[in-house]
């Protein structure tokens, strides 16, 4: 028999219960048709389960967000004071009235959720999709994704109680409809048995480096240094994967011996698996993207310890798209990379929710806030964003836009110029920034009217930076082949910033970190791009000028001028 204190507790308990089940549901996300590339299939069944994700709001992000600036911005007396990880978890973890109202609210259905990321800012849980019917008073359904082929399940609104409106940034998933990630880069198809020396090839590079580029070419248009590294710092650069894309071992060897035969020949990349990811090193499952990858860092960072990040299918933020574990990942380590370039996205912005998007964002924010430089290639499909999408809104931005990560275009040729495929405009979701204000409106202004109402001129523009896109060597399965895209870029341009990281240490200063406010208050810090443009959408998309322009940032790394920007 339950004793009187037992009743008054139970009773209370019921009450507070109640209390949250009553509140008032309204809107919290909401879709108002399926995404052009999907299908609804059918209602998803009651009994399948689901894994959920909910991202509660930071306890104080405001003040995460005035911290990082104060760090990243070249003119503050804190310049490069990068915040410890348990300072950034302090910031971004939910206060405790969010955490006891949103418990209370998963209770009423009998859910327990447990802590997806140190800070807590992620909880997860595992339900039926009937149930979760019931929580977000809405109806999952099945999601064919015509490209793919593949199942998704999706709903086009859901709702939550209004007193939670405050405490609950995004529920995933729900109405994101983003399909797999995608590499960004086209492949040529070309694939031929090695068949000239080392050294007729070195004999021949200054002409050869207009048609093809391999790692001499770098070097040599941008001044990257040669030099083995002598200190241990602790620089790190990481490389994310997905599977099935398998970085191959050996394929870096040969790699290294045919481009870089300067280095130790036993150098390489470290793995690290998580998702179910395997990297199978079998001399026949090779990835183009993810050999571009390791290839393109570990043959030009000299030694700095190089990561691949190699995540699996098992992900819990939908199939395939394992974005949101990969960061929560590296939030997790004491010491993650230093610098960390990811050439995959999705087709475009909208393919996210503003919500869900701005959560990715906010965990970009905490590795940035704690000296992480995070870059991404822009994409492929010019103004288009991603080569087929629908411009009937206008030119479609890229996927991420994200001010935290700094989005990095595609060069081709000797001089350089832009190249044409180089996704560049401006965010729909996120506001110009004003560490890019004067750069982007002296752009803006001198476009005039010129597709006016098909681009957002307050939103965050981008590319920020550029590098060599054009027909890059790499080798996989023991064979040379050539790639070419905006996720060559971003491993090079990684590689320039994990370089100077290391100079940075060795001199006892901190790394570079969040690059972005530094990028554009040192325009002389990079070779000014002003030929080309980024066709797509049936116009000839913008062009590349002096200053900052969609096509190519603020430019390719000129490592001199980059050093001495950094104080070195």
């Amino acid at each position: 028999m339950l004793s009187q204190l037992s009743v008054k507790r139970v009773f209370a308990s019921f009450l507070l219960s109640s209390t949250v089940w009553a509140s008032t549901y309204i809107v919290h996300e909401k879709r108002e048709s399926t995404p052009s590339g999907f299908t609804l299939l059918s209602s998803a069944p009651d009994d399948q389960m689901i894994d959920m994700r909910i991202n509660l709001s930071m306890g104080n992000r405001s003040g995460l967000e005035a911290a990082l600036e104060k760090a990243s911005s070249p003119t503050s007396p804190t310049f490069r004071e990068w915040l410890t990880k348990e300072q950034v978890e302090n910031f971004a973890a939910p206060n405790t009235e969010t955490k006891e109202a949103v418990a209370e609210w998963l209770a009423t259905f009998n859910i327990t959720s447990t802590p997806a990321t140190p800070a807590g800012d992620w909880i997860k849980f595992t339900i039926p999709v009937g149930t979760a019917n019931r929580l977000l008073k809405t109806q999952f359904g099945i999601y064919n994704h015509t490209d793919s082929g593949r199942a998704y399940v999706r709903t086009t609104e859901y709702s939550i109680p209004s007193d939670l409106q405050a405490h609950v940034k995004a529920v995933h998933p729900t109405t994101s409809f983003n399909g797999p990630l995608k590499q960004r880069s086209p492949i040529t198809a070309v694939s031929v048995v090695k068949s000239t020396s080392l050294v007729e090839r070195r004999a021949t590079v200054p002409a050869d480096c207009n048609s093809t580029i391999i790692p001499s070419c770098l070097q040599d248009l941008y001044g990257i240094p040669t030099t083995l590294i002598k200190s241990s710092t602790k620089s790190k650069i990481g490389v994310a994967g997905y599977t099935p894309q398998n970085a191959d071992a050996a394929d870096l060897a040969t790699f290294l011996k045919e481009f870089r035969p300067d280095l130790p020949s036993n150098l390489t990349f470290t793995t690290e698996l998580y998702d179910g990811a395997t990297n199978i090193q079998d001399g026949t499952q090779a990835g183009l993207e993810a050999n571009l990858d390791t290839q393109y860092t570990v043959g030009l960072v000299n030694g700095i310890p190089t990561i691949f990040e190699d995540i699996g299918y098992t992900t819990k933020d939908g199939p395939d798209d394992g974005y949101l574990d990969s960061i929560n990942y590296l939030i997790s380590q004491e010491s993650p990379p230093l610098v960390f370039s990811t050439s995959y996205g999705f087709a475009d912005e909208s393919a996210l929710s503003l919500s869900l998007t701005e959560a990715y964002c906010d965990a970009i924010m905490q590795l940035a806030s704690r000296g992480v430089s995070v870059t991404f290639a822009s994409g492929d499909g010019g103004v288009a964003s991603s080569p087929g999408l629908s411009c009937e809104d206008g030119f479609p931005p890229t996927w991420p836009t994200c001010p935290y990560a700094t989005l990095v275009g595609a060069t081709q040729n000797v001089p350089e110029i832009g190249a044409s495929l180089t996704a560049g405009g401006f965010s729909n979701y996120f506001p110009q920034q004003s560490w890019q204000a004067d750069a982007v409106n002296a752009y803006i202004n001198k476009l005039g009217d010129t597709y006016a109402g098909l681009y957002n001129a307050s939103g965050r523009a981008y590319p920020d930076v550029s590098a060599q896109g054009g027909t890059l060597e790499i080798i996989i399965n023991g064979h040379s082949d050539y790639v070419g895209g905006t996720s060559c870029s971003s491993p090079i341009f990684s590689s320039v910033i994990a370089l100077l990281n290391d100079e940075l240490m060795s001199a006892g200063k901190s790394p570079l970190g969040f690059l972005n406010p530094w990028l554009y208050a040192n325009p002389q810090a990079f070779n000014d791009i002003t030929i080309g443009n980024n066709p797509g959408c049936g116009t000839e998309g913008f062009s590349a000028s002096e200053g900052w322009d969609p096509v190519t940032g603020m430019g390719s790394p000129n490592y001199a001028a980059m050093r001495t920007a950094a104080g070195l």
